[in-house]
């Protein structure tokens, strides 16, 4: 294999999150490694989603604190912002990071090949690229790491103009005076986030009768508190029927129970959920099976087609880039065969989302935990008891526990507020650990922090916080 430069170990379909380190994780196990990506390396998460997003939502969060700075005892008059600038910053930070994966693949050998791939065989990849052929190439093992995208429905179809997806939501040519986010996940949310401290005034239709649906009640209505208060308008359990585009404008037809109404904005997000990437790469090729737009896999990350694996978005929720970089590295060790592989346990995996406030958690919700017939016991925390949290002008907020009351076991953790993305991988390593109450209430967290509000949260659970 070493003699045939088209031969290699492995072959990566797909060079974002979940295909980039499963391609460098092979290549320090000694594979010849190799990634397709047919634009640029770090997928959408780098270019188009995760990394870039956060650059837009950090200007936001200092533009909305700068209106604010009286409070801090500052004084910043005049304060204003520039379109370009502030996109232009977020694209910038976007290729730093792409570029960076393209020096791992160089430091760890790995053959980058630009082109779109589909599988002509079970092993084996032909790569075309702007209608032209790049090449054939063979491999042991193939690892798809497609991805997904947007997903748009009959009536709702995105132009790039008027209805956005999030990549135009990311590179606005002007701020819009107005903006219909439809649908209330993670990606809806953000948005909402940031062009409302954009100063935009912004509503939000979500079909379910909750705005971020997958997170625990309790969260979900504080954060509806808080994004009303900002002065945004949410629609709940509403359908959005059509949308019609005038001329500089979109007209949204809303149904609930029953009953129509009319919003009508500059600019339209839709953030409706997303769709697996599994055409045009060959799969009728094998015996890879695929259930509503994603691949099935086991818990290795194997498909029902011999040396084939899929990994990331492509083979569904939760649609996160840190579970796609593990199940990168478990699909690789699986296929080392070393004996420290193990499978993915999806509920201690975290999820965070960037609003303000930013929302974290892991594990079961307390509803969930009860409809899976366990006995629980509760704790929660308010920011407004924690010293850091009052310093930092952020009194608003909890955190909030969920344990197995026979056992200890830590069940779920939830929160919303100031940084709680940072605080929630304390409860993931907990969670990973199997660690039970006691070991947490044990632990001496750091103070003044907003860690501590984990502890307390902890403590309440079992009758003992300290600062409520």
């Amino acid at each position: 294999m070493a003699d045939n430069p088209n031969a290699f170990d492995t072959v990566v379909l797909g060079g974002g999150p979940g295909g980039y380190v499963a391609a460098i994780r092979a290549a320090q196990l000694g594979m010849k490694t190799a990634v397709i990506e047919r634009d640029r390396l770090g997928g959408i998460c780098l270019n188009w989603g995760c990394i870039p997003t956060k650059a837009l939502l950090r200007s936001s969060e200092i533009f909305h604190a700068l209106q604010h700075a009286d409070a801090y005892g500052l004084s910043a008059k005049d304060v204003s912002f520039d379109t370009r600038k502030v996109i232009e910053r977020s694209r910038k930070i976007a290729k730093q990071l792409s570029d960076g994966v393209g020096f791992l693949m160089k430091k760890n050998k790995i053959t980058v090949i630009g082109g779109d791939g589909h599988l002509t065989a079970p092993r084996r990849l032909g790569v075309t690229k702007e209608g032209k052929a790049v090449g054939e190439f063979q491999a042991r093992n193939v690892i798809l790491a497609t991805g997904a995208r947007a997903r748009s429905l009959p009536g709702l179809e995105p132009d790039g103009k008027l209805v956005w997806t999030y990549k135009e939501a990311m590179i606005p040519e002007a701020m819009p005076k107005s903006l219909l986010v439809i649908g209330s996940g993670a990606i809806g949310v953000e948005f909402a986030s940031f062009y409302r401290d954009m100063g935009v005034a912004v509503t939000i239709v979500e079909v379910l009768d909750r705005i971020l649906p997958v997170e625990d009640n309790e969260v979900s209505a504080f954060a509806q508190k808080q994004f009303e208060k900002q002065g945004m308008t949410i629609h709940t359990a509403t359908n959005v029927k059509s949308l019609k585009k005038n001329k500089d404008s979109v007209t949204a037809l809303l149904e609930k129970n029953g009953k129509t109404s009319e919003v009508t904005s500059e600019r339209v997000v839709l953030a409706i959920g997303i769709v697996g990437n599994v055409e045009d790469i060959g799969l009728e090729q094998t015996r890879v099976r695929v259930e509503k737009t994603h691949i099935l896999v086991d818990e290795w990350q194997s498909t029902g087609e011999a040396g084939l694996y899929a990994i990331g978005d492509v083979v569904g929720p939760p649609w996160l880039a840190h579970k796609a970089m593990h199940e990168g590295v478990i699909c690789v060790e699986h296929i080392a065969g070393l004996n420290t592989a193990h499978p993915l346990e999806v509920k201690n995996v975290p999820s965070c989302t960037y609003c303000r406030p930013q929302v974290a958690s892991i594990g079961l919700t307390e509803a969930a935990a009860k409809a899976a017939g366990k006995e629980v016991r509760v704790g929660r925390f308010p920011f407004i008891g924690n010293g850091k949290a009052i310093a930092l002008g952020e009194p608003e907020g909890f955190v909030k526990t969920v344990f197995d009351a026979t056992t200890g076991e830590l069940l779920g953790a939830h929160m919303i507020g100031a940084e709680v993305t940072e605080l929630i991988q304390g409860f993931a390593i907990a969670k990973t650990l199997e660690t039970t109450e006691q070991e947490l209430i044990r632990t001496v967290f750091p103070h003044p922090t907003l860690s501590e509000m984990m502890h307390e949260s902890v403590l309440a659970a079992y009758s003992g916080a300290l600062h409520i």
